[in-house]
């Protein structure tokens, strides 16, 4: 990987120069995308490391995966890797998980998700055997739409107003103006069935109270392909997308940031770093936060769409508070604590609410625990534990909550949590610890508001209504990414270098 100061002059654009900003995996994606192109690429990331909310911290010999922890839709990456010429199986080594993930409530109450149909209807029917049958209709209604919102509407350009037109047909026949938990009610009596099959849009940074029913898409896509973690984490498989960036003649430039993309005359023309060093490009690909993109990155280009007045009415994803923490010698303990477990607050709707709407930190939380060590080995030294934990919180937008002071007091209630329902006598192992709060967010990822997952993928801003993979804002200028579309969540994000390389012409050689 290349630094700033083995940069020695700007570059002018040659016909076959390509800049993409942000090293998060769309922008590694893409980068690989336009490499097999035959661009000549420089990636540039303010991090130190690639990956973006995917990349990982080393403390005290305990690895911290910042983000996602597991793939689906392994031929996704296959596919990537095999438009590059390689073979993804050979570089990157998944292990199935099975099950997926456990449920647990306050009151005892388990749910295991996992991939055998049968099974699945048997953890149903331990919980509400009478919906059992809503099970096996959801689970068509996920297939349906999987094939419509994935591998139709999410692997082609959503740009014109006529590619909406001719869906919206569908979108009615399928009830995308129906949110995900009101289609989970549709099918299941039980109050804790409708959470067990309406929370993943929180994965996505959206609220399953609001957030388009086409996102049930998920149970249909853990069923057929099932979860995977990707050994050496997220992390590791970002570090074998720069490797083949950079064997394709691409450069990966680290520990610097752009401050600006350049436009002259209505055209992207490269971009400009913080340094004030200016490099040319004939085609700029932002993986950077399409609101941080719009806002400040083009600042000074005039924007018939994505204005600021725009952009303040686009409703963001909540935010996070994460705790990573490592434990000494506890390799054998909590032996019912799989790799990845969910623990529910006593409210569901209403804690989205709180969330969400009133943007209100509440008492109560429910939790998303990652236990990497149980699977792979190398997180942490032998006999130790590396843990993450996940709240989702309001973003900084709803303001209110001063994470200065609070940070300490709420990972303080994260704790008894923990230790009252999933991992007694926790506190006296931890021997490293880490937090970040929507403030980190903000300031690491550059993202607005702090928010996890950028925009939050509602009907209303989704497909053509979210911002384009080509932008109407200046010629030559293309998006990635979260904020894209097809957007939320990592196969959609990779999805969006496939759409890109749709939209992006041969280079001039």
């Amino acid at each position: 990987m290349t630094r700033l100061d083995q940069i020695e002059s700007s570059e002018s654009a040659t016909g076959n120069r390509a800049i993409v900003v942000g090293a998060g995996l769309g922008g590694l994606a893409a980068a690989m995308r336009l490499g097999a192109k035959g661009y000549k690429v420089t990636v540039i990331d303010k991090l130190d490391v690639p990956g973006g909310r995917g990349s990982a911290i080393w403390q005290d010999g305990h690895r911290f995966d910042l983000g996602p922890t597991i793939v689906t839709v392994p031929q996704l990456y296959k596919e990537l890797w095999a438009a590059c010429g390689r073979d993804f199986a050979s570089e990157v080594e998944l292990k199935p998980l099975d099950p997926f993930y456990e449920i647990r409530w306050p009151d005892g109450t388990k749910f295991v998700a996992q991939q055998d149909t049968d099974k699945m209807r048997a953890e149903v029917a331990k919980i509400e055997p009478r919906d059992v049958a809503g099970f096996d209709k959801f689970l068509k209604d996920s297939e349906k739409r999987y094939w419509f919102g994935f591998e139709d509407l999410g692997r082609r350009s959503m740009h014109k107003l006529w590619d909406l037109i001719e869906v919206l047909p569908t979108f009615g026949l399928l009830r995308a103006d129906r949110s995900v938990y009101a289609h989970a009610s549709k099918r299941f009596r039980n109050d804790k069935l409708r959470m067990a099959f309406s929370f993943h849009p929180l994965f996505i940074g959206g609220d399953p109270c609001n957030v388009t029913s086409m996102y049930i898409l998920v149970s249909y896509l853990e069923k057929e392909f099932g979860v995977h973690y990707a050994m050496g984490g997220l992390a590791g498989m970002a570090e074998r997308m720069a490797d083949v960036i950079m064997s394709q003649g691409g450069t990966l430039l680290m520990q610097t940031e752009v401050d600006q993309i350049v436009v002259r005359e209505g055209k992207a023309r490269g971009v400009r770093l913080s340094s004030g060093l200016e490099m040319g490009a004939d085609v700029v690909v932002s993986n950077a936060d399409s609101g941080h993109t719009y806002n400040h990155l083009m600042r000074d280009a005039p924007k018939k769409r994505w204005t600021p007045k725009r952009l303040r009415r686009t409703r963001y994803s909540m935010s996070l508070f994460v705790w990573y923490f490592g434990t000494k010698g506890t390799r054998g303990d909590w032996a019912d604590v799989g790799h990845h477990t969910i623990l529910n607050s006593p409210r569901y709707t209403g804690l989205l609410h709180d969330i969400f709407m009133k943007g209100k930190l509440s008492d109560d939380m429910s939790l998303y625990i990652h236990r990497p060590s149980v699977t792979d080995p190398s997180v942490a030294p032998e006999g130790d534990d590396t843990f993450y934990v996940l709240s989702p919180v309001p973003h900084l937008g709803h303001g209110g909550v001063d994470w200065e002071t609070e940070a300490e007091v709420y990972k303080a209630k994260m704790l008894k949590v923990l230790e009252e329902q999933l991992l007694p006598g926790l506190e006296s192992k931890i021997v490293t610890e880490q937090v970040f709060t929507p403030e980190t967010f903000r300031d690491r990822y550059l993202s607005p508001h702090g928010a996890g997952f950028s925009i939050e993928p509602r009907i209303l801003q989704s497909a053509w209504f979210r911002p384009h993979n080509v932008s109407e804002e200046a010629e030559g200028l293309y998006l990635v990414g979260a904020g894209t579309h097809p957007g939320a969540g990592v196969p959609g994000v990779i999805s969006t270098a496939e759409v890109l390389s749709q939209l992006v012409p041969d280079p001039v050689t």
